[in-house]
């Protein structure tokens, strides 16, 4: 065989060689998918203080497991001492309202009962004044100043029974229900419930990453001073949209880490994403934008699946780190594709140990 036959030869087989590597990666591109583009990640809780002021102290490190309630850092309690005694101070000032209230509401109740007995005198005076001025005993203008002293009598008894349902009113009902004590209740709570927002506490179990809070910082409300990484884990992948048209939640896969080479994991598909960020439509007023691109084959879609090891592996990955990378097989339902594609995962975990 000629140098030239030889060529031709080495050509024919290389193009027969791409051909069926080509139609590999079309077939297996639906049938065995596999993609890169996969993570384990952890709830991130960003903990913000509902207060502001000075921190003077931190009491966490920085990787270190801290659980629920954990003490995390504290802020200068002083301004909210001040403003619980201060509703402890109002409260107090409230119920010695109320003491002069109820006595200002007694007072006036026995000046009503005075004020009665003078009318029911002058009544008297009135009934008695009107039969000696039908015996012309006495004379009119007599009996028009008799007149005159019960009307008044009956005014001054209107006056204060008027003066009596204003301090009622004024005094509220009696007991804790009274409007002055809850006020004043409700002004201690708040100061209370202030004063222990001063101790900033973990919401959920995790661990304290990237901790840069130092004592003598200026916190303020609603402000994320921290972050705690929850031990929860989700592994997601990223796959072209056709990839997914034969599967569905519950197919089989395989996972390989990438802090794990040569270690194949089994998993399944729990449940697919429902959208991603370019199909959100916001109702922002403006009309609508459309896609451009000058490139004559566009990037295909990715769609995000989330998945769940099996056979008790899922607590592997809540030790891992947020963000730390997989590749993922995803395993048709035949026998011949599932040994095919635990194959090809399972040269990717060697490959591992090169990249």
């Amino acid at each position: 065989m000629t140098p030239d036959q030889k060529f031709a030869r080495y050509v024919r087989l290389s193009l027969v060689g791409f051909i069926l590597v080509f139609l590999y990666y079309v077939i297996a591109d639906i049938w065995l998918p596999v993609t890169p583009q996969a993570r384990v990640y952890h709830p991130v809780v960003q903990i913000s203080p509902q207060i502001s002021g000075r921190v003077t102290k931190v009491l966490v490190s920085n990787n270190q497991p801290v659980k629920a309630g954990d003490i995390l850092f504290e802020i200068d309690q002083s301004t909210y001492l001040l403003a619980v005694e201060q509703a402890k101070l109002t409260l107090d000032d409230a119920k010695l309202q109320n003491k002069r209230l109820d006595t200002n509401v007694k007072a006036l109740e026995a000046q009503i009962s005075a004020a009665k007995a003078k009318q029911h005198e002058q009544s008297l005076l009135k009934s008695r004044g009107e039969k000696l001025y039908k015996q012309n005993s006495i004379s009119e203008q007599e009996l028009e100043s008799i007149r005159a002293n019960f009307a008044a009598s009956k005014s001054n008894v209107a006056a204060f029974e008027a003066q009596l349902a204003e301090a009622v009113l004024a005094r509220g009902t009696s007991g804790e229900d009274n409007l002055a004590l809850r006020h004043g209740a409700n002004q201690l709570a708040q100061a209370e419930l202030n004063l222990s927002y001063t101790q900033v506490r973990a919401l959920s179990d995790g661990v304290v990453a990237n901790l840069q809070l130092l004592d003598g910082a200026y916190a303020l409300s609603g402000q994320p001073l921290l972050a705690i990484v929850a031990k929860k884990a989700d592994l997601v992948a990223d796959f072209r949209e056709k990839s997914l048209l034969n599967m569905h939640p519950g197919s089989l896969a395989k996972v390989v880490f990438d802090s794990r080479p040569g270690e194949v994991y089994d998993a399944k598909i729990s449940t697919f994403e429902a959208g991603v960020s370019d199909g959100q439509l916001s109702a922002n007023g403006l009309l609508s934008t459309t896609e451009t691109s000058n490139r004559w084959v566009r990037d295909a879609q990715r769609q995000r699946i989330h998945l769940q090891l099996l056979k008790n592996d899922q607590a592997l990955i809540a030790n891992m780190p947020s963000g730390a990378r997989a590749t993922v097989q995803l395993l048709p339902e035949s026998k011949f594709g599932q040994w095919l594609g635990a194959s090809q995962i399972r040269f990717i975990s060697w490959l591992h140990y090169i990249y």
